[in-house]
């Protein structure tokens, strides 16, 4: 075998169509686009649009409301914590913050700060630095003899 012998499979590329080269070509004169109209033309992009009437998006009753700002926390349960002490990622000795949790694989990127919910249970007494707490997260971690240390509360403006 040479380097000049070398040559794809039968078939295995395929050229691409030449439309509107001809009306013998099988793909001229209007291009396999059908004849005249907006779809016929260059440039079209309907998506929604429903020829005037109005769309579906503009039918549908609106609810609710996203606040623009609002901060999304990653959610850690006390359950995946007690697995990560157990399974030696985490050193229940020192205490545990976003960042260590991170490393242990909990979760891949901190967003806003980390909230503890109080899914599963702890048996290990360790102290937690987190962003937010649930009540009952609070409480599971203090019964096992331990403490969940959160940011301070901004004061509130004088009016």
């Amino acid at each position: 075998m040479r380097l000049n012998d070398i040559a794809d499979n039968p078939g295995a590329r395929k050229a691409r169509m030449r439309v509107g080269r001809g009306i013998g070509s099988g793909k001229g004169k209007t291009a396999g686009r059908g004849v005249k109209g907006q779809k016929a033309r260059t440039g079209v992009a309907i998506k929604g649009f429903e020829g005037g009437q109005m769309p579906l998006h503009r039918r549908i009753p609106k609810r609710g409301f996203r606040p623009p700002h609002q901060k999304a926390w990653q959610i850690v349960n006390l359950g995946a914590l007690q697995k990560a002490i157990d399974e030696n990622r985490l050193d229940a000795g020192q205490p545990i913050d976003a960042a260590a949790m991170q490393a242990a694989g909990l979760f891949k990127q901190t967003l806003d700060g980390v909230r503890l919910l109080g899914k599963g249970e702890i048996k290990t007494k360790i102290e937690v630095k987190v962003a937010g707490a649930s009540a009952s997260a609070i409480a599971a971690v203090e019964k096992a003899g331990g403490k969940v240390e959160l940011p301070p509360k901004p004061a509130a403006e004088a009016a």
